[in-house]
């Protein structure tokens, strides 16, 4: 059991006894009733909708497939469904915004994971699992950029960095940089903008980086990642803001990462940070 779950069942228990009386087994019972799948108030009854952005990229999902259940955040989720008590087939997959999925309100998803870093801005609109994934940023560029061969944060101030809006990746261009960012809807508008050279760099997470590096832009490289600033950028399964299934969730995502699930996904699909090196300050 893992201590998410000690911890609600130890509260489940005590509240038992003391206001009903009931015995040791009927605390258990309500315990595991807690986060039956029958009892899971999901957005449609005995299925569990799961959304992603549109598009999906490698290594986060496979040829925009979801449903294949191939790629890092497709492997995950399918991995917590499963630990929820949910089949593959019981899955349903939607699309969303990352801008949309991170403003207040209610939500056509259980929960949504495209590389939601939990902030605690953020905790004030929507609900987070506990995190699956902590990455750094890195910087993607092409061969003959400006930043091309830079190897200190101070050498890039003056260059045209951009990331999409409401990421970890522009927060880190404002703050660790200290560059004006150009603000794109998404990646794929940044990418899009990196190819035409409208801007020097491409602000990502560092799997994401060596995917754009090595398929999506031509010549393209990673300059390098941005130092830590602590824990990392932690990405954790978004939900509605007060969501019933929040303690659910966390629990399951406790739970793969407890018994070595995580890890296994985590080796398969992210690459090595080899090729990469710590930009300085």
């Amino acid at each position: 059991m893992n201590k998410r779950f000690g911890i609600f069942s130890a509260v489940v228990i005590a509240a038992a006894l003391t206001l009903t009386g009931c015995s040791s087994s009927d605390s258990e019972t309500t315990e595991s009733a807690s986060c039956a799948k029958a009892d899971l108030a999901t957005v449609t009854a005995g299925k569990l909708t799961i959304a992603t952005g549109e598009p999906a990229y490698y290594p986060w999902v496979i040829d925009d497939k979801p449903e294949a259940g191939a790629g890092f955040e497709a492997a995950v989720a399918y991995a917590v469904a499963k630990q929820l008590g949910f089949t593959n087939e019981e899955v349903v997959w939607v699309r969303t915004t990352f801008d949309s999925a991170v403003t207040p309100g209610e939500k056509n998803f259980d929960f949504n994971l495209q590389q939601f870093s939990i902030t605690d801005e953020r905790k004030n609109a929507v609900d987070f699992s506990s995190p699956y994934y902590t990455a750094p940023q890195a910087i993607v560029s092409f061969k003959g950029s400006k930043i091309d061969g830079k190897t200190t944060l101070a050498e890039l101030k003056s260059a045209k960095l951009g990331a999409a809006v409401g990421t970890t990746s522009l927060d880190a261009i404002e703050n660790q940089i200290g560059a004006k960012p150009q603000v794109f809807n998404d990646n794929a508008a940044g990418v899009s903008a990196l190819k035409n050279k409208q801007i020097d760099g491409l602000v990502v997470d560092l799997p994401t980086a060596f995917y754009l590096s090595g398929v999506e832009v031509p010549n393209g490289l990673i300059v390098g990642q941005l130092p830590s600033t602590g824990s990392g950028d932690q990405f954790g399964l978004l939900l509605t803001k007060g969501s019933a299934l929040t303690s659910c969730v966390s629990g399951a995502v406790d739970a793969i990462t407890a018994d070595g699930t995580l890890a296994a996904i985590t080796d398969k699909w992210l690459a090595t940070d080899a090729g990469a090196p710590v930009l300085k300050p």
